[in-house]
């Protein structure tokens, strides 16, 4: 246990037992604290205590924007801890199998909130952005995963694809408040069933279709392909976007591709770097999306070829 934690707590008259909690993919370590009268979830990110201010900051301009967050109690950005609101255990994704899709429509008006979001100084999602998280699926995935020994010729078949998949991304409207990991499992429930948003202080400035994509194509959840066309398309109509069906799609399945590409070398990353393996798991999912997906465009055909004999 973190000594500089306990004296932080012990400050704020916080002295009861501490539960750690799993799941979180980063540096940053999570605990409940048993005692009721001081009841709340701790984040000690003393591991990247430069996470702690653009979490506040961010938490604030969706608090503006009528988007709800855990609600901060107190934090030291300099050490790197914030005690915070303890919304309980439930998540969307525990809420699917017995509910199905009813709270996908109420997500989907809370990216259109988040979208609203003042987003002065936060960093872009520009090509360079999109292209740096997608070079990660060779290095750590087919390389030093899969140990595939990529030649000259289709690693340059990658880059060209990836530029391609870039162009789409960018053709979408741009500058809007980008989550960046807005799935099943980073929403939570208050006591008031209202949707929480959660891990969110990675945020971007970047596409119209990221966060929606992360939702609808989530690789923790499986939804249906017609459902995810059907939402994907209301979400369209809720922001009044004018474009049709086709266009919004192409948006919509290509920053998908970026998202997917970006995360086979993430879940890549965890496991051999960090010894975080529970994510290999979710890999076949993740191929499953990007393969369905590559296989209806001409500009993603070569890797489809690449993706084919992967197992």
């Amino acid at each position: 246990m973190n000594e500089k934690l306990l004296a932080w707590l012990e400050r704020y008259g916080i002295d009861g037992e501490l539960e750690p909690l799993t799941g979180d993919a980063s540096l940053r370590k999570y605990y409940r604290i048993a005692d009721s009268f001081h009841k709340g979830i701790v984040m000690d990110a003393s591991a990247q205590p430069e996470s702690v201010a653009p979490f506040v900051d961010i938490a604030h301009r969706l608090y503006e924007a009528g988007v709800r967050t855990p609600k901060i109690n107190a934090f030291d950005a300099n050490e790197g801890f914030i005690f915070m609101e303890d919304l309980g255990s439930r998540h969307l994704i525990d809420t699917i199998a017995q509910e199905g899709g009813y709270y996908y429509p109420k997500a989907i008006e809370m990216i259109a909130r988040m979208q609203e979001c003042d987003t002065i100084g936060l960093s872009e999602y520009d090509r360079a952005f999109l292209l740096e998280e997608m070079h990660m699926m060779p290095e750590w995935y087919l390389n030093k995963y899969l140990q595939i020994s990529i030649t000259d010729l289709q690693l340059e078949v990658l880059k060209s694809v990836f530029e391609k998949i870039a162009d789409v991304v960018l053709q979408q409207p741009q500058g809007l408040f980008v989550h960046r990991d807005f799935h099943a499992r980073n929403l939570m429930f208050d006591c008031s069933d209202n949707l929480v948003a959660i891990d969110f202080q990675d945020a971007r400035v970047g596409a119209l279709t990221y966060d929606l994509v992360s939702l609808l194509r989530d690789v923790y959840v499986s939804l249906d392909p017609s459902e995810v066309e059907r939402l994907a398309l209301h979400f369209r109509d809720i922001r009044g976007i004018d474009t049709d069906d086709e266009t919004f799609m192409k948006w919509f399945d290509f920053t998908g591709m970026q998202r997917h590409i970006k995360i086979l070398g993430i879940f890549a990353r965890l496991a051999l770097r960090d010894g975080k393996e529970g994510y290999l798991g979710d890999i076949p999912q993740t191929l499953h999306y990007l393969r369905e997906v590559a296989s209806k465009y001409e500009e993603t055909d070569p890797l489809l070829d690449i993706l084919k004999n992967i197992k």
